[in-house]
């Protein structure tokens, strides 16, 4: 694998736009850092999803309740965005603010070579949404934070993605409602968070006329459905925001639990990566042979 993007921001973010746009559902993967994200690429999926949640977790090592900073995700995606040639979209919260903090957030998101992003209708500080007691600003007022994200944007590729966490706060037809005054605001796709039912998962679609994104959470309020029902019903990204992280922290305890017993790993050698598998995934052949090409050599004396 190559150690660098191949293809330029304004090419990848075409890329994304261009498969969004297909009628065969998207799997993206949530990753909660380089390594993570790496090992989606490798593994043939198609795009990177970056969730709050996830860098709450990882980063901070807190729930997800609106503590990670704009420039706390920033960076984190940053360093995704750079060893991955797929298209990375993101979470980026409320916009951390008012309409100019979306303003920057954008500016700054797109910049860092982000295909897309998702921004959603809750009052700061938000809540996962998948957590009781959210509360949402007016759909007013997310109108105009889905306008400036739309004419802040320099790259008309740049997906905005209008989240509403409404369904569980005014009801399904009211955040119908809401999603659709997003997307009149210029929003590219919608993202209707936490629906109850499969009988509301089969209606979004109908009702809303851009692409749709759906969160699976495993013990969310959302019913966990295959790829191809998803698909059927007329989703476009369905995302596993957690899956991995949740993976690696239920294998790093059972590790822990190894260690307490055994005093060393011989036995469990099956729960790892190998040595090799390790240094192929963080690239070290290929900067081993950078370093060659590019070292000075040394006089030897």
């Amino acid at each position: 694998m190559a150690l660098t993007t191949i293809l330029t921001p304004t090419e990848i973010r075409k890329k994304f736009k261009e498969r969004i746009a297909k009628p065969s559902p998207i799997l993206a993967i949530g990753v909660f850092n380089p390594l993570s994200a790496r090992l989606v690429e490798d593994a043939g999926f198609e795009c990177v999803y970056v969730g709050g949640a996830n860098i709450a977790n990882s980063g901070l090592g807190w729930a997800d309740l609106g503590l990670v900073s704009m420039h706390e995700h920033l960076t984190a995606v940053s360093y995704i965005v750079s060893v991955v040639s797929i298209p990375v979209f993101c979470d980026i919260d409320t916009g951390y603010g008012n309409v100019l903090n979306v303003w920057r957030t954008i500016r700054e998101f797109e910049r860092a070579g982000v295909a897309g992003v998702h921004i959603e209708d809750q009052l700061t500080p938000k809540r996962c949404g998948h957590f009781e007691g959210k509360e949402l600003i007016s759909t007013e007022e997310m109108v105009q934070k889905i306008k400036i994200a739309v004419d802040t944007r320099i790259d008309p590729n740049f997906v905005i993605i209008a989240r509403t966490d409404a369904r569980v706060v005014e009801g399904f037809d009211a955040a119908i409602e809401r999603a659709n005054r997003y997307v009149e605001a210029g929003a590219d796709m919608t993202f209707f968070e936490s629906p109850l039912s499969i009988e509301e998962m089969q209606k979004i679609p109908k009702l809303i006329p851009v692409p749709q994104q759906i969160n699976m959470v495993e013990g969310g309020k959302t019913p966990i459905l295959p790829l191809k029902d998803l698909g059927d019903m007329g989703f476009r990204i369905v995302h596993y925001g957690n899956s991995l992280a949740r993976a690696c922290m239920k294998t790093m305890r059972e590790m822990l639990e190894i260690f307490k017993q055994d005093g060393t790993t011989l036995n469990h050698l099956n729960l790892m990566y190998t040595w090799e598998e390790r240094q192929n995934l963080v690239r070290l052949p290929e900067l081993e042979s950078l370093e060659r090409k590019y070292s000075v050599t040394k006089t030897k004396k």
